[in-house]
């Protein structure tokens, strides 16, 4: 078995073939057809048609992207901590500066951020949240019940104690013009229940309590503008897992398609009791009112848009909205077919028989991703014992399981569907061996990704249920029985460690499962010589819409 990071190291150096960095901020970015691909991201263009828009609207969304920029300058400070335009400019290269905005900054985040430009070490496993010499130990004997808050940073004062403070308070000068500038947009909104909605989110920027904003998120119906914005995942935050970082989409609505998936999440209190776990792994409430539609994306900023893409949303992550109204899930519809065609079928080609290639379908890629996100709802949000949320007691591993839960859970969905009959027997098999697909896509995202780290944890279960052949020149088949029942029992597992709040056992489970086998590591190094990109980044912008 062999490291996660020994294989981003091998694979790094296969595919790009020369030194990890050199002085000069110089790199090792590949500077053959830049302008399509950036050391192995594809450019996707976020365009959309803005023409059926009233002029009310189109103002509407320029004060939006203005508001979304203004997180991304927030998320730069989270990140690297140092003035971004300060730190973009020392860079002469073209390429390697196109590749540090892809990264928000020195450090690789595919490739468990090594750094890639001469001068910069090892990222803060704190980022920008805390001070980079505090210790655990001081962290833990500091007394200020708000140091945990998704919503503070830690900082030192003049004599060197540490101090929590608030997001607004640190980030004063943009936070106020981001909240006049979403009070604008509200005054423009057709649509009463987002103007209510921007309202409150305005007021929660300024004082970081997003309850209210969260349940008006949750009451919109009517909306053909869907507007995310604040503090919101906690995935940067990999010394604790405590800080959310700042990010926005701006997306709109596919009417048609959102319409093919109203019934789904109908099923999510009957799914949650159906669990086939023990009372006690379930016994957390499902909300009656989640939403689940499909939105095209035409603005990501911010902690969405570093490193890989996010291609679907399941929010808010306040476990009090989920208990009272469940969750609205959003399925970004264009970035997910780019990442399909451009990643996910090239890998199939690749590394699966003639036979199985076949049944590697867009409509199941969509799926897969669906009902991950309904997934997040289902399970159990606090540990039994009632002493804290899952995401408290297991920190930083937190996220990886989480997002090991979603993925095997929305498998298990697919089955229950197929149950029903809201699901072919021919759908499933296409759903299970897609996901099996997808998994190569997502380790590449490597170790410092909760999503890369989840992938692997299911590639191993995978592995030693016998799920998969893999012949002697690298083509997998998939036994499907097998991996239905595979999906079961990790499920159990996952759901297990989440209630019992076992942060021992998830930290081990979570570093033994990323140790990767030579057949992989040659697999994924293949993957790199194919030059099958790893991810997407996006051509995007009000110019790019076509508003001013």
């Amino acid at each position: 078995m062999k490291n996660f990071s020994l294989y981003l190291f091998a694979a790094m150096a296969l595919f790009c073939g020369i030194a990890i960095c050199f002085s000069g901020c110089k790199s090792r970015c590949d500077n053959k057809g830049q302008d399509e691909v950036i050391h192995g991201f594809a450019k996707v263009r976020l365009t959309a048609d803005v023409s059926k828009y009233s002029k009310k609207d189109k103002e509407l969304l320029s004060c939006l992207f203005d508001v979304a920029q203004i997180m991304d300058d927030i998320f730069w400070k989270e990140a690297l901590g140092q003035d971004k335009d300060e730190f973009l400019s020392g860079i002469e290269n073209d390429t390697v500066r196109k590749f540090a905005v892809i990264n928000y900054g020195p450090w690789e985040r595919l490739r468990n951020n090594m750094p890639f430009i001469d001068g910069y070490g090892e990222k803060p496993k704190g980022a920008q949240f805390y001070p980079e010499d505090m210790t655990r130990e001081e962290f833990d004997a500091l007394e200020d019940e708000n140091k945990t808050s998704l919503y503070t940073v830690i900082r030192r004062d003049n004599a060197g104690k540490l101090n929590v403070v608030w997001y607004h308070e640190a980030f004063k000068e943009q936070i106020e013009k981001a909240a006049e500038l979403l009070e604008k947009a509200a005054s423009l909104s057709e649509d009463k229940g987002f103007a209510n909605y921007l309202q409150l989110r305005a007021k929660a920027l300024r004082t970081d309590d997003y309850l209210e904003s969260d349940l008006a998120w949750m009451d919109m119906r009517t909306n053909k503008f869907d507007f995310i914005v604040g503090p919101i995942e906690n995935y940067e935050d990999q010394l604790y897992g405590y800080k959310a970082a700042h990010e926005s989409f701006i997306l709109l609505k596919d009417e048609e398609w959102s319409k093919k998936l109203e019934k789904f999440t109908a099923l999510l209190p009957d799914l949650q009791k159906e669990l086939p776990i023990d009372e006690k792994y379930k016994k957390d409430p499902v909300g009656s009112e989640s939403q689940l539609n499909v939105y095209n994306a035409v603005f990501y900023r911010g902690d969405c848009n570093a490193g890989s893409k996010t291609i679907a949303i399941n929010l808010p992550n306040d476990e009090r909205v989920h208990a009272e109204k469940g969750t609205r899930k959003l399925q970004l519809k264009n970035a997910m077919q780019a990442k399909f065609e451009k990643i996910t079928l090239p890998i199939s080609k690749l590394l699966l028989n003639e036979e199985q290639q076949k049944e590697v379908t867009f409509t199941s890629f969509f799926e897969n991703v669906t009902f991950h996100e309904v997934s997040h709802g289902l399970g159990v949000k606090n540990t039994i014992d009632g002493k804290a949320t899952v995401r408290h007691a297991l920190k930083e591993v937190s996220g990886t399981l989480e997002e090991a839960k979603a993925d095997v859970m929305g498998l298990y969905m697919v089955d229950e569907l197929n149950r029903k009959g809201l699901l072919s027997e021919h759908a499933v098999e296409q759903n299970y061996i897609t996901f099996f697909c997808g998994i190569f896509r997502s380790v590449r995202f490597g170790t410092a990704s909760a999503h890369g780290k989840a992938n692997m944890i299911e590639f191993d279960h995978f592995a030693k249920n016998g799920v998969f052949t893999r012949s002697e020149d690298g083509v997998y088949t998939v036994d499907v029985k097998k991996m239905r029942e595979a999906t079961r029992s990790l499920m159990v597992k996952l759901l297990t460690c989440q209630g019992n709040g076992d942060y021992k056992g998830a930290k081990k489970w979570v570093a033994e499962a990323n140790d990767m086998s030579s057949d992989l590591v040659n697999d994924l190094i293949r993957i790199e010589e194919n030059n099958i990109p790893r991810d997407i980044f996006f051509e995007q912008g009000k110019d790019v819409v076509g508003i001013k």
